[in-house]
């Protein structure tokens, strides 16, 4: 069983931009995984890079989808989702994707199961920022539901930002887009994830503005691993 980054009690960090691309089962379409559960077809994070004029077969989501297009323009039957699109997509649907001009996505699949979950897209260039409740910190929301425990969200920090510790009883995902993300354990440039295990906690700062995908409270059913 192939595994990677399964043990959800596990810090981690990846810096994907010093990451080879590995091949998929489309010869056009290219990853790098960043954990993965149980093989090929089961909860995996990962970076995916669409070549230009390519697609990939029809196929289902059982457990879900969550797509961030970070470059180019993804499409499937239903649209075309250029760069900064959000997209959920619930249990059971289905999609035949490609990319005219070729794209890279954050992609998290098995990971938004649920029945009566919505599909959601989001133009994130075209939503405004709300200030956090920190100095020098604004936040995008992207997804939250009182009956669902995790929460999704875009963080912009201007420079010279500097946060008190923060705990995360459901752990969290970090995906840096711009600047440099910073903690008391390393620094975070574009392309970098970092995932924290349940009840952990730490203080984010950047000297020089960044802005970051964030994903909390997804981590506590899961923690233990595979």
């Amino acid at each position: 069983m192939q595994t990677l980054n399964s043990d959800f009690n596990a810090r981690v960090a990846m810096h994907t931009a010093e990451m080879d691309w590995q091949a998929s089962p489309s010869p056009s379409v290219w990853r790098k995984r960043l954990d993965l559960v149980d093989g090929e077809y089961s909860r995996v994070t990962s970076v995916v890079r669409y070549d230009a004029d390519s697609a990939f077969l029809a196929h289902g989501h059982p457990e879900g989808e969550e797509i961030l297009v970070l470059d180019g323009t993804f499409s499937d039957e239903h649209g075309h989702y250029p760069a900064g699109t959000y997209l959920l997509n619930p249990q059971g649907f289905r999609h035949t994707p490609f990319s005219r001009e070729g794209c890279v996505l954050f992609v998290k699949l098995c990971q938004y199961a649920g029945q009566g979950r919505p599909h959601l897209e989001v133009h994130t260039g075209n939503e405004p920022w709300t200030p956090g409740d920190q100095r020098g910190m604004e936040v995008l929301p992207l997804y939250s539901e009182f009956d669902w425990p995790e929460t999704m969200s875009l963080e912009r920090y201007t420079p010279g930002t500097v946060l008190p510790p923060q705990s995360h009883p459901g752990g969290a995902e970090f995906f840096v887009l711009e600047g440099m993300l910073e903690d008391e354990q390393g620094d975070y440039v574009p392309g970098s994830w970092l995932r924290l295990p349940p009840g952990s906690s730490h203080a984010r700062r950047s000297a020089k503005g960044c802005i970051f995908y964030m994903k909390r409270g997804h981590l506590s059913a899961t923690a233990g691993g595979a």
